[in-house]
C-alpha cells in the first residue's frame, strides 16, 4: 500500500470483510464522517460507536480488540505497551520528542542492533527509512493502542525531561551520611525542592504507582544511578533509574510534602501524605518513612487507598462459614481477639474492615497505634510517641478513661502492653490487636512467653486469626491445570480434602502484565478458644498439643484453606505454597 494516513475508508470495508460489523453500520459512518472534520485516529472513532460485534460472542469492540485486529490485518506483530518493563531514560535518547510525535510513534525497546517503535499508523514508513539510516540500526516496527501511544509518548518524555533538567542545575548535595559521594568542588548548589522539575516528577510519580496498583514505592539511592520501584501484588518491580542527586531532590520534595525535616537526612524520620487520584479525584493516603543509607536518604511510600483497606469479609477471602465465625467472634461485648502473621500479611486490611464493620454511632471505637495507618472518620485514633513516653500500655490506660467500647491496639509487643490489654477485656471491652506470630496456636504460647499469667489469657482471649497473603490467578488468562492425585494428597496431608475436579494455572496476558495474577486474597487460620484449649493452657501444654486440640475441633490450618481455594480456581499450589512453606 501507498504511504497514507489510515481512514475509514480503508477500515470500514475490511471490518465489514471480517464479519466484525454490518455494511449499514459502515455506510454511517463514512455519511456521518463526510459531513464533520475530524483528526481523531479512525481507530477511535469505531469505538466511539459503541457497536458490537456481529458474529458471536457479540462483546463491546474496545480499541484494544480494535488495535490487535488492525495487527492482523497489516500482518504487523501486536504490542500492549506496558510502562513497568520500558527504559524510559534509554528510549527518550533514541528519538526527539518532536519526531515521535510528528509520525505518532513510540520507541518501546532498545537492543544491540535494533530498536522497536509502536506505531498506530502502519501504512506511513518514510520514518522508518530515515532512522535506520541516522541510527545505524534495525528498526522493528509493532501495533500499539494509539491512546497508549499518545499517553505514553507525553508521559515518558515528559518524565524524561523533567530529570535532564533537574540535573542540569548539577547540584550535588554534600551529605556526610552518603559514605562514598563523590563532590564535585565549585559545583555544590544548594536545591529549591519546589523547583518545577522536581515537581513534576514526584507528581508522575504518585500518579504512576496509583494506575500501577502499587502498594509501595521504594526510591533506592545508589553511587550514580538511583532506582525507583513498585511493590505491586507483593512483588517489586523497577521502574525507574535517575540520578542519585536527582532522587536527593524528589526525597526532599516528598519530605516538605509530609511535613518532615528536610535538613535532617541522619536520622530515620516518619510522615504522612494525602493526595487524590487525578482521574477519580479519590483521596489516597501514603505513609513515608526515610533511612540514612551509604549513598544517601532511602525513603518507602506505602500507599493506603481506602477502598481497598476497608472492605466486606468477602472481599477479605472468607469463605461463608469463616465470615459466620468471624462474625460471631467480634459480636462478642468483650473479650481478646488477636491477628497475627507477618509484615505484609494483610493484618491491617482486616483489623480496618473489622472495625469499620463494628464502628456504629452508638459505640464509641478507639485506637491506639505506631503509626496510624489510615485516618478513619468513625474512628478516634491516637499515634504512639515514644518521644514524650506515650506508648502502647500508656496509650490503653488513656483509652480506658475515654469510655470506650471497642479498643484496638495496632500490636502487642511487651509484657505491659499485653497485660494492659487483656485487663481492659477483663473490665468489659472488646480489644482487637495483632501479634507476630507464624499461626494461631503460638500466639497463645507466645502471650505466655511474654509473661502473662494462663488465668488472665483463659478469662479475656476469645479467639486468634492467623492470616496470609497469596496472589490470585488472572481471571483473563488463567488456563485449565491437571494435579496428580497423588500430588494433592501429598500437599493436603494429613488431612483428606476431595480430590479437585478443575484446576488452574497461571498463563499471563496483557491485562495481568504477563505475570498470570492479578490482585491478592487472604488465607486464613481461625482458632476459637473452647474449654479444652483453655484446659490446655492451665496444663502449661506446649504449642503442638494446641494445634492439635485446635484442629480436632475443627480449624483448617493455613495450607487446606488455600487448598480449598486452589480447588475453587482462585490460586495456584506454588502460591500456597511459597506463603506457608516456613510454618512447615
Amino acid at each position: 500500500m501507498t504511504e497514507c494516513l489510515l481512514n475509514l475508508k480503508q477500515l470500514l470495508p475490511a471490518l465489514v470483510s471480517d464479519g466484525w460489523i454490518e455494511q449499514a453500520q459502515a455506510d454511517q459512518l463514512l455519511y456521518r464522517q463526510s459531513l464533520i472534520s475530524s483528526k481523531q485516529h479512525p481507530l477511535i472513532l469505531i469505538v466511539q460507536q459503541k457497536w458490537r460485534l456481529k458474529r458471536p460472542p457479540h462483546k463491546l469492540i474496545d480499541l484494544e480488540t480494535l488495535s490487535q485486529w488492525l495487527a492482523s490485518y497489516t500482518k504487523l506483530p501486536y504490542h500492549k505497551i506496558d510502562p513497568l518493563k520500558i527504559d524510559v531514560d534509554k528510549i527518550t535518547k533514541v528519538v526527539s520528542k518532536a519526531y515521535v510525535s510528528r509520525f505518532q510513534i513510540l520507541p518501546i525497546d532498545v537492543e544491540d542492533g535494533m530498536v522497536t517503535f509502536a506505531t498506530a499508523q502502519p501504512f506511513i514508513r518514510e520514518w522508518e527509512t530515515e532512522l535506520a539510516s541516522v541510527l545505524r540500526c534495525e528498526i522493528k516496527r509493532v501495533i500499539a493502542n494509539p491512546l497508549d501511544i499518545e499517553r505514553y509518548r507525553d508521559e515518558f518524555y515528559s518524565l524524561s525531561g523533567s530529570v535532564l533538567g533537574a540535573k542540569q542545575q548539577q547540584f550535588i548535595q554534600s551529605d556526610i551520611t552518603n559514605l562514598e559521594q563523590l563532590v564535585e568542588l565549585g559545583k555544590v548548589k544548594d536545591l529549591d525542592s519546589n523547583d518545577q522539575h522536581v515537581v513534576r516528577i514526584v507528581d508522575w510519580l504518585l500518579q504512576y504507582a496509583f494506575a500501577q496498583r502499587a502498594s509501595d514505592i521504594h526510591l533506592e539511592p545508589r553511587r550514580e544511578r538511583s532506582n525507583v520501584r513498585f511493590r505491586i501484588d507483593g512483588m517489586l518491580h523497577s521502574v525507574y533509574q535517575m540520578p542519585t542527586p536527582v532522587l536527593n531532590a524528589v526525597v526532599s520534595r516528598i519530605k516538605t510534602l509530609g511535613r518532615m525535616d528536610v535538613v535532617e537526612r541522619r536520622r530515620p524520620q516518619d510522615g504522612r501524605i494525602k493526595t487524590r487520584i487525578a482521574e477519580s479525584q479519590q483521596e489516597i493516603e501514603l505513609r513515608l518513612s526515610t533511612m540514612p543509607t551509604a549513598f544517601g536518604e532511602k525513603m518507602v511510600m506505602r500507599i493506603f487507598n481506602p477502598d481497598a483497606l476497608v472492605q466486606s469479609f468477602d472481599q477479605l477471602g472468607f469463605n461463608t462459614e469463616e465470615a459466620q465465625l468471624w462474625q460471631a467472634l467480634i459480636s462478642h461485648p468483650h473479650g481478646v481477639i488477636l491477628v497475627t502473621g507477618p509484615t505484609g500479611s494483610g493484618k491491617t486490611t482486616t483489623l480496618y474492615s473489622t472495625l469499620k464493620h463494628l464502628a456504629k454511632p452508638e459505640l464509641n471505637v478507639c485506637t491506639v497505634e505506631d503509626p496510624i495507618e489510615m485516618v478513619e472518620p468513625q474512628l478516634n485514633q491516637m499515634q504512639v510517641q515514644h518521644n514524650i513516653g506515650l506508648n502502647f500500655a500508656s496509650g490503653i490506660r488513656t483509652l480506658l478513661r475515654q469510655d470506650p467500647d471497642i479498643i484496638m491496639v495496632g500490636e502487642i509487643r511487651d509484657q505491659e502492653t499485653a497485660s494492659m490489654a487483656m485487663q481492659s477485656a477483663l473490665t468489659g471491652h472488646l480489644v482487637l490487636s495483632t501479634l507476630h506470630t507464624n499461626d494461631s496456636a503460638s500466639a497463645m504460647t507466645r502471650l505466655i512467653d511474654l509473661g502473662l499469667p494462663a488465668f488472665m489469657i483463659d478469662a479475656s482471649l476469645l479467639g486468634i486469626l492467623a492470616q496470609r497473603l497469596v496472589r490470585t490467578l488472572c481471571p483473563h488468562c488463567k488456563q485449565p491445570n491437571r494435579i496428580s492425585s497423588e500430588e494433592w494428597q501429598s500437599f493436603v496431608q494429613p488431612y483428606h480434602l476431595e480430590y479437585p475436579t478443575h484446576t488452574f494455572r497461571s498463563n499471563g496476558c496483557d491485562q495481568c502484565r504477563q505475570t498470570g495474577y492479578l490482585g491478592r486474597m487472604g488465607l486464613f487460620e481461625m482458632l476459637i478458644v473452647t474449654p479444652e484449649i483453655r484446659k490446655l493452657l492451665h496444663q502449661n501444654a506446649g504449642v503442638e498439643a494446641i494445634r492439635q486440640q485446635a484442629y480436632q475441633q475443627g480449624t483448617e490450618n493455613l495450607r487446606i484453606n488455600g487448598a480449598r481455594k486452589i480447588a475453587q480456581g482462585l490460586t495456584t499450589m506454588e502460591e500456597v505454597i511459597k506463603v506457608t512453606i516456613a510454618m512447615e
